[in-house]
């Protein structure tokens, strides 16, 4: 029998500790795992999985650079505290959401886009480029075509804020990119939450014709208003300025 070359025994361990990671993330995140709780040994999880010892080890690794788990001689591996934990990665927010995610913790993630993006808008009214500004409006464009219901509108739902952090013309801000998922997810929101209007296709809407008229101020005080109900007078108040403004521009 012909031997497997060694690029594809590199590529099946690879896809045997991601899997691994992946599983063990999620039950981390979705809280089957506690923080403090002490993990199976190598040993042992090894052999309960039906994988090597190698392809266990590298999974855990890949856990404890998430900052989910950490491991100490004779102690062996326990859950981190959430404090610990790398919740923009990519992954960790995407095992986040395999389940209904903690309301308190969707509730901070949304209190985080508050803070960042009003103010991201507004740099990037004062800074987008007609290439950048092109891209919003491709993406809204899709946006409303396909529904946030389905993974493409999703996808992008996640180029149009990439843009948008991509046009404020921040480093720092731009890296922020990597904390949206690369595999969209379809978040389940709690029916009482109100940031539901801030991730419609009609919020991209107001929030890019302040960036399209280059109004800082007008692209602020759209965003900032997005956590609250579209029947709101202030949401209602932003929605009016930024339209008076695309009507300007």
């Amino acid at each position: 029998m012909a031997k497997s070359p060694p690029d594809a025994d590199a590529r099946r361990a690879l896809r045997v500790h991601g899997r691994i990671a992946r599983d063990m993330g999620i039950d981390i995140v979705t809280g089957r795992y506690k923080p403090g709780d002490l993990l199976t040994g190598e040993v042992a999880a090894s052999d309960e999985l039906h994988v090597s010892r190698t392809a266990y080890r590298e999974a855990v690794r890949i856990l404890a650079a998430k900052g989910l788990v950490e491991s100490r001689p004779k102690i062996g591996t326990r859950v981190s505290r959430m404090a610990d934990w790398h919740l923009l990665d990519p992954d960790v927010l995407e095992w986040m959401f395999q389940q209904e995610p903690d309301p308190a913790l969707l509730a901070a993630l949304f209190e985080l886009r508050r803070i960042v993006e009003p103010e991201a808008a507004a740099l990037a009214a004062r800074r987008r480029s007609d290439a950048q500004l092109d891209t919003m409006r491709d993406a809204l464009r899709r946006m409303e075509e396909l529904s946030l219901e389905s993974e493409a509108g999703r996808r992008a739902d996640q180029a149009f804020h990439a843009a948008m952090l991509d046009a404020a013309g921040n480093a720092f801000l731009a890296s922020l990119t990597s904390g949206v998922p690369t595999k969209p997810v379809a978040m389940r929101f709690p029916a009482s939450t109100t940031s539901s209007a801030s991730r419609s296709p009609a919020s991209a809407r107001l929030r890019a014709s302040g960036i399209r008229s280059n109004l800082s101020a007008s692209a602020y005080a759209v965003c900032a208003s997005l956590d609250i109900r579209p029947s709101s007078p202030r949401y209602a108040a932003a929605n009016a300025a930024a339209t008076s403004s695309a009507s300007r521009s």
